[in-house]
C-alpha cells in the first residue's frame, strides 16, 4: 500500500520543439503503477545536455520512444511512496536514486524498480540526483567499451562537466594517467577536484600542442562528446591500438538562444569525419560510440555498473560533482545555463 499517494503531480511538459518557452509547468494525474514499478516523491532531478536536445526536437530516442508531448529528465533522487506488487528490491520509505527513460522533471516519478538503487549516505539528495546518468555514461564508455589498463594515457574532453568529471574519476580508479581538457580557466579547479593528472585549458593553451607534450606517442583512450570540432584531431592523437569513444556532438549546438542553428547543424554534419574501416584496420585504431538512452533495456549491463558504483562509493573512490540548483519552475534558466557551456559539475532541479 502507498505511504502517501497524491492524486496530482507537477511536471515540465514540452508540447512541441522549440526554445525555453516550450518548457511548461503543468499539473497532471499521478500514473498508476505496473507490478514492476515504483512511485518516487522526487526531491531533486538531474539536468543533462541531452535534455536540451530533447527540447529542440533533435533527440532521436525521444522521437522514437515518446514523441510529443514529452517530459525530459533521466535521473532523480527522492523517497519511495508506493511499490508495485512484484517489487522486492526496494520498499516504501527508502531514499533512492533512480533512472528513467525521460519524465524526470517532475514532483513524482513512476519508473521500473530495476532502475532504482539506494541513495549514497555520503551525498546530499541534490548530489545524488546528479549521480546516475553521468556515472553510468562514464562506466559504459570506459569499462564496457574502452577497457583501460593501469598506466594507460587517457584524454578526456570537457573534464569539468558532469560526465567528464565522472570519466576522470573512473579512469583514475583504473590506474590511468589522465589528461583533462577544459574550456575556461574557471573550470580548472573542478578538473583538479576530480583528480586529473594534467589539465589543458584550451581557452589559454594550444590544446593539441599541449597534448603532444603530455603524450608524444599518442593517447591510449580519448573520450569526446564535442563532435565535429575535435573528432578528427582526437582520432589523430591516438597511439597504435588506441580507442576513441564518442558519446555526443555538443559543438554542433547553439550556446545561446535555445533554438538550433540549421545552417550550423548542416555544416557540422558535412564536416563530421567518416572513419574508413580499411584505414582504421591499417592504423590499428578504433572508434566506439553509444547513446545511453538506447540501452535502458540492457538491465544486465546496468546491474554490473551499479555493482561497481556501489563498491567504489563504499571505498570512498567516488566524489559527487559540484552542483548548482534551480527550482523546477526555473527550468528555462537552467537550460540556458547548460547550453552556454560555462557551467561546471551538475545542474539540478528541485521540485
Amino acid at each position: 500500500m502507498p505511504e502517501t499517494r497524491p492524486e496530482k503531480m507537477e511536471k515540465i511538459v514540452i508540447h512541441s520543439a522549440g526554445s525555453y518557452d516550450k518548457l511548461q509547468l503543468e499539473e497532471v494525474p499521478v500514473p498508476a503503477l505496473e507490478p514492476d514499478e515504483v512511485l518516487i516523491e522526487v526531491e531533486a532531478a538531474g539536468i543533462n545536455y541531452a535534455d536540451v536536445i530533447v527540447r529542440m526536437g533533435l533527440y532521436a530516442s525521444a522521437k522514437e520512444y515518446v514523441g510529443w508531448p514529452i517530459t525530459p529528465g533521466f535521473e532523480v533522487a527522492g523517497r519511495i511512496i508506493e511499490v508495485g506488487d512484484e517489487v522486492e528490491n526496494v520498499a516504501v520509505g527508502d531514499e533512492v536514486c533512480a533512472l528513467s527513460l525521460f519524465n524526470g522533471y517532475a514532483s513524482h516519478l513512476v519508473t521500473r524498480a530495476a532502475y532504482v538503487f539506494e541513495k549514497p549516505e555520503s551525498m546530499s539528495v541534490e548530489e545524488a540526483a546528479g549521480l546516475p546518468t553521468v556515472f553510468l555514461t562514464a562506466w559504459y564508455a570506459l569499462y564496457e567499451l574502452a577497457h583501460p589498463r593501469p598506466g594507460a594515457k587517457v584524454l578526456i574532453h570537457s573534464a569539468a562537466g558532469g560526465v567528464g568529471g565522472s570519466l576522470v574519476q573512473l579512469a583514475k580508479i583504473a590506474g590511468c594517467e589522465v589528461t583533462g581538457v577544459v574550456g575556461g580557466s574557471h573550470k580548472v579547479e573542478t578538473a583538479e577536484f576530480h583528480g586529473a593528472d594534467h589539465i589543458i585549458d584550451k581557452s589559454t593553451q594550444d590544446l593539441w600542442g599541449e597534448a603532444e607534450q603530455i603524450a608524444p606517442d599518442g593517447f591510449d583512450i580519448i573520450l569526446d562528446a564535442n563532435g565535429v570540432a575535435t573528432l578528427s584531431d582526437s582520432y589523430d592523437h591516438l597511439r597504435r591500438a588506441g580507442k576513441l569513444v564518442v558519446y555526443g556532438f555538443h559543438t554542433m549546438m547553439p550556446k545561446k538562444g535555445g533554438k538550433p542553428n540549421w545552417l550550423k547543424l548542416a555544416a557540422g554534419w558535412l564536416r563530421t569525419p567518416r572513419f574508413n574501416p580499411l584505414e582504421m584496420t591499417q592504423q590499428s585504431k578504433s572508434v566506439l560510440a553509444f547513446n545511453l538512452s538506447y540501452l535502458f533495456e540492457r538491465t544486465d549491463i546496468l546491474e554490473l555498473a551499479l555493482a561497481d558504483l556501489d563498491r567504489w562509493l563504499a571505498e570512498g573512490h567516488i566524489k559527487a560533482a559540484p552542483v548548482s540548483t534551480y527550482p523546477l519552475s526555473e527550468v528555462a534558466r537552467a537550460h540556458a545555463d547548460i547550453e552556454s557551456g560555462k557551467t561546471v559539475g551538475k545542474l539540478i532541479l528541485v521540485p
